[in-house]
């Protein structure tokens, strides 16, 4: 009997437009109550927008406003510079 492969959910990156795994990505969410945070879990309900672990990314998604795209909202000034943020400190890891 062969063994089972789970499927590995994929979402597309809103700096680079790449398709990668949804465990790669970092999700920004907006929540009912149209609060945007960084949600480390994954698994928080709302409205989700996916980014590479990369400033490149972050920078490209600031640029094109694809973050305010899917989230169907505006992106405060204060959401980016935490992500930044969080990406520096992923990358010195």
């Amino acid at each position: 009997m062969p063994a089972v492969v789970k499927k590995v959910p994929q979402r597309q990156c809103n700096g680079c437009g790449e398709t990668k795994n949804k465990r790669d990505l970092i999700r920004v969410l907006k929540t009912n109550e149209n609060e945007i945070l960084i949600d480390a879990t994954g698994k928080k309900n709302g409205r989700g927008a996916y980014i590479c672990p990369s400033l490149d990314c972050l920078k490209k998604a600031m640029k094109n406003k694809g973050l305010e795209r899917s989230l169907k909202t505006a992106v405060p000034e204060s959401v980016y510079q935490q992500l930044e943020k969080e990406l520096i400190e992923v990358a010195q890891k």
